[in-house]
């Protein structure tokens, strides 16, 4: 078994969409040139490539860790991101969930009536990311969503019938509120698994355990059904995500919405749209 770029012998991975099977070398050029491309494992493989970037002058880049307060897990990757933008010479700011909302996430999950742990992590995050931004002057935020977790999240939107959430799906998000930055996600079309092996091609020090809160969401449900479709559709992903891309979903839905919105109240249509 040889590279399909290069004829090299030492092959490390044969790629699902495309067939390719491809050595150390072409494999990491791969994933580097796909990320340039796209102009969107996974925050230190975000960090590592938006870093070529600034090495040639074209962007000036910061980093932000956000510490939800999980015990025997959050502290790992916190250290290992220092560590990076220590490396790199990157400026980086920590923030807590403790600091900024005087709780953290272990302590919320501790109650009775909690409503699931991403329900609560993804509003202090999304919000501590933000406000982050806007101190230290970002015009972009780009975070290392994948493939894996756009498929997933377009499948959860689904489920639950949150149309709305399926139109912010893009490589590129921004909202009409100025408290927002524009959100980019360069490795969205890269599978979670080449992520993985990109990080230990390049021998990049990473935090591979899972958040021990996310077998009990309704993602980690989601991901089993998706990667045990994979396993006999190998390319489900990569249509998935390439139908969304092909359909005016904004376009779509606001028809169907205007149609049902004839004989209702103001109250009411706000209530269709957002569920």
């Amino acid at each position: 078994m040889q590279c399909s770029k290069c004829d090299n012998s030492q092959v490390i991975i044969k790629k699902q969409q495309s067939g390719q099977y491809l050595c150390k070398d072409c494999f990491i050029e791969s994933i580097e040139k796909k990320v340039a491309l796209s102009g969107g494992k996974d925050s230190v493989t975000t960090l590592e490539i938006l870093n070529s970037f600034r090495k040639m002058n074209v962007i000036d880049i910061c980093a932000v860790t956000v510490d939800e307060g999980i015990d025997n897990y959050r502290q790992e990757g916190v250290d290992i991101a220092i560590r990076h933008a220590k490396r790199l010479g990157i400026e980086h700011k920590v923030v807590s969930l403790k600091e900024e909302y005087g709780i953290t996430l272990d302590e919320i999950m501790q109650k009775d009536n909690h409503i699931g742990s991403c329900s609560y992590c993804g509003v202090f995050r999304r919000t501590i990311i933000n406000k982050a931004a806007r101190e230290m002057g970002a015009t972009k935020i780009a975070t290392g969503h994948n493939l894996d977790d756009e498929v997933q999240a377009i499948m959860m939107n689904y489920l639950e019938g949150n149309t709305d959430n399926l139109t912010k799906l893009g490589a590129k998000s921004s909202s009409k509120a100025k408290e927002f930055t524009v959100k980019i996600k360069p490795l969205r079309e890269i599978p979670e698994r080449e992520i993985g092996l990109y990080v230990v091609a390049k021998e990049l020090e990473v935090h591979f355990d899972s958040c021990p809160y996310a077998q009990q969401s309704f993602r980690g449900e989601v991901s089993d059904l998706i990667n045990k479709l994979s396993e006999k559709h190998p390319t489900i992903k990569y249509s998935a995500l390439r139908k969304l891309l092909e359909t005016d979903l904004k376009k779509l839905i606001l028809n169907q919405d205007v149609k049902g919105a004839v004989n209702r109240q103001p109250t009411d249509y706000a209530k269709h749209v957002h569920f």
